[in-house]
C-alpha cells in the first residue's frame, strides 16, 4: 500500500512539473487547453491523478478548470498583477516590521545562509531552485512575526500567484537583484531597524510586479522550451 502511495505521489509530482515547465517555457500559452487524454496516455495512468494535478495547478495560478471544457492556462491582466503585488507588499512589509523585534541572532544568521545559497543559484541561472529557496527566505521572517492569521493570509495569497512570482524572477538580472535586496533586508534586521525592513520588503515586492508589466501588457518571460512542438502536441486538446 505504501509503495502504491509513493508511486502515486511521484507520478503526480512528475505531471505537475511537466505542466508547470510547459507553461513557464511558453510551450503552453495563456488560454490554451491542457488535454487530459494525452497526459493520461503519456504517463500510462488513469485520468484521476491528472485531475488531482489540475486542481493543484489551479490553486497555484497556472490553470483554471472550466466545466465541460477542461483545464485552460490562466491569463493575467495588468490589474491582476498590480493588485496581487500591492497586497503582497503590504502584508509582507508588515510581517517584516513585526519580525524585526523578534528575530533571534541565529534566525538572522539562517537568513544570511539562505541568501548566500541564493547568490550561488543566481550565478548558476537556476531559476527553479532559486524560486524554492527564495520562498524559504520569506517564510523565515514571516513566521518570525508570530502572527498566525498573517501567515495564513500571505501563504494563501502567494500560493495562488506562484506563476507570476517565478515569471518575475525569470527576467534577466532579477535573481541577482533579489539577492542584493535580501542583503539589505538582513542588514536592517541585524540593526533592529523596523521602518527600513518594512520599506525594503514592500519596495522589493512592488518592483517584482512592475517588471511584469510593459506598456500596459503583462509579459511572461520565455525560456527555451526544448521540443516545443512535441509539448504542444502532447498537451493541447
Amino acid at each position: 500500500m505504501m509503495k502504491y502511495f509513493e508511486k502515486h505521489l511521484t507520478l503526480r509530482e512528475s505531471i505537475l512539473e511537466t505542466i508547470r515547465d510547459a507553461i513557464i517555457s511558453g510551450a503552453l500559452k495563456p488560454g490554451e487547453k491542457v488535454a487530459e487524454p494525452e497526459l493520461a496516455e503519456r504517463f500510462g495512468i488513469s485520468r484521476t491523478p491528472i485531475r488531482e494535478a489540475f486542481r493543484q495547478l489551479e490553486s497555484e495560478g497556472y490553470l483554471t478548470v472550466i466545466p465541460r471544457k477542461g483545464a485552460v492556462v490562466v491569463s493575467f491582466s495588468e490589474r491582476d498583477v498590480e493588485e496581487f503585488y500591492a497586497i503582497k507588499s503590504i502584508l509582507e512589509g508588515y510581517a517584516a516590521r513585526k519580525a524585526c523585534a523578534k528575530l533571534a541572532p541565529r534566525e538572522i544568521d539562517k537568513l544570511q545562509s539562505v541568501n548566500d545559497k541564493l547568490r550561488l543559484l543566481a550565478e548558476e541561472g537556476d531559476v527553479k531552485h532559486f524560486f524554492k529557496v527564495h520562498n524559504s527566505f520569506h517564510d523565515l521572517f514571516i513566521r518570525a512575526a508570530d502572527n498566525d492569521k498573517l501567515t495564513e493570509l500571505i501563504t494563501s495569497l502567494v500560493g495562488r500567484f506562484q506563476r507570476l512570482r517565478i515569471a518575475s524572477l525569470s527576467l534577466p538580472g532579477r535573481m541577482e537583484l533579489s539577492v542584493k535586496e535580501h542583503q539589505k533586508i538582513i542588514d536592517a534586521f541585524r540593526n533592529g531597524d523596523a521602518d527600513l525592513a518594512e520599506n525594503l520588503v514592500r519596495s522589493n515586492a512592488e518592483y517584482g510586479g512592475k517588471v511584469l508589466v510593459q506598456d500596459g501588457e503583462v509579459i511572461v518571460p520565455l525560456k527555451p522550451a526544448g521540443k516545443k512542438g512535441e509539448l504542444q502536441a502532447d498537451f493541447q486538446g
